[in-house]
């Protein structure tokens, strides 16, 4: 076997890394490491600016350059922290290193001593995780999230009057709209995007064990809780006062709950709109130059919804694993979690790929007007309801003498096609009065939706 040069392992790195790319800008071990340097900077900074320990504040050109470590973090930058930690077997260090050499070449070597000052290791990373997690989901996977949300409520509203059979287990039932069963999918999901949106991304700065002890030692007369708290939410965060060496990650469990919900309401549209394509209710639009199948030409696969349900079954379980095991940890610290959080793009970018898969698979289905129009017309039995609570509704009233409604309108259409002139014929006999009558022979198949039109106003 011819020797290969190292190829991705995971197909989000291959095969679809077009799509989820936008993620390693903040998920991948660069970015993780690129927020690493900005806490560092960030907490160096903050403690020249307030002159603790005899320090004085770094001049402002000097700050700018010191800030520009992060943004400029590129493919030489990595190289080099590549190599600091091949020597340091350990990453925050490599990172403090590298910070040290920047300061030296600033002519800031007075200082150096405050970089990573009083600070764990984890005290820098569940910053730099709060702020990379953040960040990617803000600026990556909401949009993509909304992006969902916008097509599916646009194409609510564009059907909201097109009257279908709907199907309770499968079988013919009471008939809505298409655009109000799209409307049901896009309240559930601003639900979800706006607990996402609402997320608190916590963070701690209070040393090995949280005790903050090594601070007091350096200075028993400064208020270290106010100066962590300051420092915590200047970068945006939320302070966590009270943690062990770790913050507890319980914001991110409440996060990844919240995103593997949302997966599993798209998880359902997948299957839902996969199977109105089965039906023939959505056709859909062929795209130039595509294979439907290898050997049977006239098919049009159904492939971005599929493609969205595995992907986002990949998500779900990556996030509920990542839910479950970041919220132990054994004792004051173990490192259970740091190989865990690892896995945070895996878990997002495979939702990310669903999304933008779903997102396609829309835009290229139609709505098929005369089969919904054909299938109403055969299935004249979903009227029964209709019937049989007006019959209840008159001999309430003192109008009929049926002594069983739902028993008669049984008998006449379990397991039985009827058309309309059956259904006519019925009501024509039925012992009610005129009025309700007349209100029944309007009634088609098209027409019994309710208010399922009024109903999409919802989402508007």
């Amino acid at each position: 076997m011819s020797a290969l040069s190292p190829q991705p392992l995971s197909p989000l790195d291959g095969r679809y890394a077009s799509a989820v790319s936008e993620l390693g800008e903040f998920l991948s071990e660069a970015g993780l490491n690129r927020a690493r340097i900005q806490v560092e900077v960030e907490w160096l900074i903050y403690l020249t600016d307030h002159s603790l320990f005899g320090s004085t504040p770094i001049e402002l050109e000097k700050q700018r350059q010191l800030r520009q470590l992060a943004p400029n973090f590129g493919d030489d930058e990595v190289a080099e922290l590549g190599a600091l930690e091949s020597t340091t077997k350990h990453d925050v260090k490599a990172v403090e290193y590298y910070v040290r050499r920047r300061l030296s070449e600033l002519g800031l070597n007075d200082i150096a001593e405050l970089t990573h000052f009083a600070a764990t290791s984890e005290d820098i990373n569940n910053l730099s995780y709060a702020l990379v997690i953040r960040d990617a989901v803000t600026e990556v996977w909401l949009p993509a999230f909304r992006a969902v949300i916008d097509e599916l409520r646009a194409q609510a509203v564009q059907y909201r009057d097109d009257a279908m059979l709907a199907r309770t287990h499968g079988q013919p039932a009471t008939p809505t709209t298409m655009g109000k069963e799209l409307a049901v999918t896009v309240y559930r999901l601003e639900r979800i995007r706006k607990q996402v949106e609402a997320a608190e991304y916590l963070g701690k700065f209070s040393g090995a064990t949280g005790t903050f002890a090594a601070h007091l030692s350096a200075d028993g007369d400064l208020d270290w809780q106010a100066v962590s708290r300051e420092f915590v939410t200047s970068l945006g965060l939320t302070w966590n006062p009270l943690t062990t060496q770790i913050e507890s990650h319980d914001w991110q469990a409440e996060l990844y709950s919240q995103v593997a919900h949302g997966n599993r309401i798209l998880h359902n549209l997948c299957t839902d709109v996969w199977t109105y394509i089965s039906l023939g209710y959505f056709t859909q639009i062929p795209v130039a130059g595509a294979t439907g199948s290898s050997t049977m030409p006239h098919k049009i696969n159904p492939i971005k919804f599929e493609n969205a349900e595995a992907n986002l079954e990949l998500s779900s379980a990556l996030l509920d694993s990542l839910a479950q095991t970041l919220v132990t940890s054994r004792l004051q610290r173990d490192l259970t979690d740091s190989t865990t959080q690892r896995n945070v793009g895996v878990a997002l970018g495979h939702s990310l790929l669903a999304l933008s898969n779903i997102t396609a698979g829309l835009g290229q289905i139609s709505l098929n007007r005369e089969l919904l129009a054909e299938d109403l017309d055969t299935n004249w039995e979903v009227l029964a309801e209709a019937i049989q609570t007006v019959v209840r509704a008159e001999i309430t009233a003192g109008r009929s003498s049926i002594t069983d409604p739902y028993a008669l309108l049984k008998e006449l259409t379990r397991g039985k096609r009827i058309g309309a002139d059956d259904l006519a014929a019925f009501v024509d006999g039925l012992d009610i009065g005129d009025a309700a009558k007349q209100r029944l022979l309007a009634l088609t198949p098209h027409t019994y939706v309710g208010i399922s039109s009024a109903l999409v106003e919802h989402i508007l």
